[in-house]
Order: structure tokens, then C-alpha cells, then sequence
């Protein structure tokens, strides 16, 4: 399977009368940072048979604007092992259960994401810092008992920048 771990884009700040971290949504810059990153995504050939997302408001922001870019078979489902406090045993047994070869986008939040793309690597204390709409390719080799693949991209929003760029 090939799997594609993306990074909601910027959100309102945390603040101390923001009482439901749920309902932060992106800020207008995050907005206008995903629509670049989509684009890159298209122009990366890249089409997804699933897409997962936290339930959390940014997440599912994040994912629409991407959707609307790419091409994907729409199979769009919210995950509650996405949220930050997630399961990834759940996460891993849900995804084990699609096709092999198919081709999955997750939408998440920091620091599950790298977590995950550490245990998948076989590195479970290696430190990586996904960025704000950044991006992660991973070639999964099995789900169980746990995650077990290859980095083949670790893409920073401003690589995306420039690879939507290109003509």
C-alpha cells in the first residue's frame, strides 16, 4: 500500500477562551497554503482510492481542499484514530483491511503523525518534524501487529511550493 500522511494546514491559535480544540478551523493563510500544496499534489500524478481524516474541523478542511484538487474515488471517511489521543493499533487494523496495492491519503495532526511514520520506519524514537501541510510517503509492508514500511518522501510545504510552481 502506498501511504501518504499529510499534516493539516495552519489553524487558529489555542487559546485560553477557546474552549473545543474540535472546532479550530484553518486560518486564511492555511487555506491558501493547502490550495498550493494540492496543486503540487496534482502535479505530483498523484490520485487516492481512500482518504482518512481526524474528525477535527481543520483536518476535514484540509482533506475537502485537497479533494477538490485531486483526483480520488471519494472514498472520504473520518477516523476517529486520527484525533490527536488516536489509536494507531486501531488506525493500522482498520487500514490492513483495504487492498494491498491501494493508495491512501491520511489527514492528521502532530505529534501522532510522526509517531506513526517513526514506528512505520522501525525508528519508533527517531524525531521527525512533519511541518504544517507537509507530506509523507510511506510503502507499507504490513499492518500487523504493527506499521512496517519505507520512507520514500518526507516533502516540507515549501518543497511543495516550488514543485507547484513548476511548469
Amino acid at each position: 500500500m502506498e501511504l501518504f500522511i499529510i499534516r493539516h494546514g495552519e489553524a487558529g491559535k489555542r487559546s485560553p477562551t477557546t474552549r473545543n480544540d474540535f472546532q479550530r478551523s484553518l486560518t486564511i493563510t492555511g487555506k491558501q497554503e493547502t490550495e498550493e500544496i494540492a496543486k503540487a499534489l496534482v502535479k505530483l500524478g498523484l490520485e487516492f482510492e481512500f482518504v482518512f481524516t481526524s474528525p477535527l474541523i481543520r483536518c476535514k478542511q484540509t482533506a475537502e481542499i485537497i479533494l477538490n484538487h485531486v483526483n480520488s474515488k471519494k472514498n472520504v471517511g473520518v477516523l476517529d484514530e486520527l484525533k490527536p489521543e488516536g489509536n494507531k493499533l486501531e488506525l493500522y487494523n482498520k487500514l490492513s483491511k483495504l487492498k494491498h496495492n491501494s493508495s491512501v491519503l491520511l489527514v492528521g495532526h502532530e505529534p501522532y503523525l510522526s509517531e506513526l511514520i517513526g514506528e512505520a520506519i522501525g525508528e519508533g524514537n527517531c524525531r521527525i518534524d512533519l511541518k504544517k501541510c507537509g507530506l509523507a510517503r510511506i510503502r507499507t509492508i504490513s499492518f500487523q501487529p504493527t506499521i512496517k514500511g519505507e520512507l520514500r518522501w518526507l516533502l516540507t510545504p515549501k518543497h511543495m511550493k516550488k514543485i507547484s510552481k513548476c511548469s
